[in-house]
């Protein structure tokens, strides 16, 4: 196993790992953004008044984009499985 496979298969890990968590974190991003501006504009300055909404919106996120995630992640796995035998010797 030289370094070129190694850098491969990390790169392929970060970009799997970017792309599975990438719709739930941009889903907490926006709630809380709009969040923010309710705070902003009704002057209410509570702190956890945040966390639920971003806690309930990723919920939801995982509920629809959970079976995407799912199989994003196995094809990965499938993947450094298959590919086991160069990787290891």
């Amino acid at each position: 196993m030289n370094s070129e496979m190694v850098i491969g298969l990390a790169e392929k890990g970060i970009y799997t790992t970017l792309l599975v968590t990438g719709p739930l974190l941009i889903l907490a991003l926006a709630v809380g953004l709009l969040v923010s501006i309710f705070q902003a504009t009704t002057q209410i300055q509570e702190q956890t008044l945040a966390f639920i909404p971003k806690i309930v919106a990723v919920l939801i996120g995982l509920v629809f984009f959970g079976p995407w995630m799912l199989t994003q992640m196995m094809q990965f796995a499938t993947e450094v499985f298959n590919n086991l035998n160069m990787l290891v010797g």
